[in-house]
């Protein structure tokens, strides 16, 4: 009969060895935290649900064994592989971009902290480009502390930025991409948890798998949801800048080294 400390032991393990292999810098990682900054909290919600249940999936189905068959067929993890690459490097490009001009995303990013409540003590200042964010109010009818919506859309489309922000569309599509094409989330994941929850035994393994799933579920909230505190820091185009540009040299490395099959 397994009792509590029987089923805690081997959850904890998983839980450790999954917080090992995921808390780092990588694609998905940094895509996430920036839609905690930029995004509406629903996208956020989403976002961080689309990487804990594909985690979930990937971690369950290497325990269930699928990690050996991917282990036979090289083939396509190889086409993986260059479909990542590909994507990655033309995201990186992107980031390099938004990081020597700037979008205006400073300005964007104050009127959706109001949306969802969430306070931007610094305010967003003028941009790189010059752009200063809009009034505070103008007119009747226009709730204290709340920009006028017509101009702040028409200086985000000077300064070439989407006033909408990321969409629930584009932020799921773009999240999936980032989770499924990068081969090494099949190698970490699928291959390595995968093995290591079975070298637990038959009566433990799903005690561990419970604890590195519950470790993606902890890391992903965090990460989305505990990102968004940053948004006051975000408020000043520089940051964005200095993110961005980081942004880029990891999607670059990241895209290199799978073109490179390193």
């Amino acid at each position: 009969m397994t009792t509590p400390l029987d089923a805690l032991l081997p959850a904890l393990s998983g839980l450790g060895t999954g917080l090992a292999l995921i808390v780092a810098i990588g694609v998905q990682n940094t895509y996430l935290l920036r839609l905690a900054v930029s995004a509406r909290l629903g996208v956020v919600a989403v976002a961080v649900a689309v990487c804990a249940l594909s985690d979930a999936a990937l971690i369950i189905a290497g325990v269930l064994g699928v990690g050996a068959v991917v282990e036979r067929v090289p083939a396509a993890l190889l086409v993986i592989r260059f479909v990542g690459a590909a994507f990655l490097l033309t995201y990186g490009v992107l980031a390099a971009r938004r990081a020597l001009r700037p979008s205006g995303e400073a300005i964007r990013l104050d009127e959706r902290a109001a949306e969802d409540g969430v306070p931007v003590s610094a305010g967003a200042g003028p941009g790189a480009d010059g752009l200063e964010a809009a009034p505070a109010s103008r007119g009747e009818g226009v709730p204290p502390g709340r920009a006028d919506l017509g101009d702040r859309r028409a200086g985000d489309r000077r300064a070439g930025g989407d006033p909408a922000g990321p969409t629930m569309r584009a932020a799921v599509l773009t999240m999936l991409v980032f989770t499924w094409a990068n081969p090494h989330v099949y190698l970490d994941t699928l291959v390595f948890l995968g093995s290591v929850a079975n070298q637990q035994g038959v009566d433990d393994r799903w005690w561990w798998t419970v604890g590195a799933v519950a470790a993606s579920c902890l890391w992903f909230g965090a990460l989305g949801f505990g990102g968004r505190l940053l948004r006051p820091l975000f408020a000043k185009p520089l940051t964005w800048r200095v993110f961005d540009a980081l942004v880029a040299v990891v999607m670059l490395a990241f895209g290199l080294t799978l073109l490179l099959g390193a």
